[in-house]
């Protein structure tokens, strides 16, 4: 009897150690860097994604700019959530950077290509102001002369804009005109902004964010804290039991400590024959 007691309380005990390892190994889950040498604003953005999908990420500073990690089991979630997303955005340059010089003397197709793209990437960082927009691009034409006695070439525009919804089309997609035909030599003017193209397209629509607490020493949803905890509690009742089963079976082993329960077994006993004798007699 003693031997299948035994046998029950130690094939409880490593049961209840598998889970605590479990546990364990879930929370030491190996960390794989996500994306490095990032802005802080950008990480950000990408913090902000991928705390919505429930996946945690450790944001860590170095000298080549901001590092994202991830567990590895999230790799490939995480980059398929910030891939929607558009994230990480494209560095886009300034009029100054494009317009730097590397030697003395530019050639006027050179300063041309620097002004266009300098003028288009001005464009598309304005665009990405407004609000819910994941990324735009901006193609600029400006006027020019294909060959000599040719009509000079009007100038032209095409923006493409990808969002998030909600965003009302019809509400930004004037003021998207307006600004492009007015930033653009040759556009000024209510005909020139036919000349102005814009395609819009929504992406995945963001997802409600999720609620996170701290349960011991795991971050855990808001709405799952309190299930996990009670199956913590009850995980650490039964490791209670099955040690105090344990540390009883191993205690009755000792030749004293069996003695002991012995006398004290027969003396509640005597004590029980002795109260059923006296109410007998009474």
């Amino acid at each position: 009897m003693i031997f299948i007691v035994n046998a029950r309380a130690a094939a409880r005990w490593r049961l209840v150690c598998a889970a605590m390892l479990m546990l364990l190994l879930a929370a030491c889950t190996r960390m794989v860097t996500l994306q490095a040498g990032l802005i802080d604003s950008d990480a950000n953005d990408i913090v902000l994604v991928l705390n919505r999908k429930g996946i945690e990420v450790d944001k860590q500073k170095g000298k080549e700019g901001v590092s994202l990690l991830v567990k590895d089991a999230d790799l490939s979630r995480a980059t398929e959530a910030m891939h929607a997303a558009g994230l990480p955005r494209r560095t886009l340059s300034n009029l100054g950077e494009v317009f730097k010089k590397q030697g003395m003397i530019s050639s006027p197709m050179e300063e041309r290509v620097r002004y266009i793209h300098g003028l288009s990437e001005e464009l598309e960082s304005t665009m990405m102001q407004f609000d819910h927009v994941v990324s735009a691009r901006v193609h600029v034409v400006l006027p020019e002369r294909i060959a000599p006695g040719e009509p000079i070439q009007p100038s032209s525009a095409a923006v493409f804009i990808k969002y998030r919804p909600p965003m009302d089309e019809d509400a930004v997609l004037p003021r998207v005109r307006r600004l492009t035909a007015s930033s653009i030599p040759g556009l000024s003017g209510d005909d020139a902004r036919d000349k102005v193209s814009v395609v819009m397209v929504p992406g995945e629509a963001p997802t409600p964010g999720i609620e996170w607490t701290m349960l011991g020493p795991f971050m855990v949803a808001a709405g799952s804290a309190d299930g996990l905890a009670l199956t913590m509690a009850g995980l650490f009742i039964v490791a209670l039991g099955a040690s105090g089963t344990i540390a009883g079976q191993m205690a009755l082993r000792s030749p004293r400590i069996a003695r002991l329960a012995v006398n004290l077994a027969a003396r509640r006993a005597r004590k029980r024959a002795a109260a059923a004798a006296g109410r007998q007699g009474s």
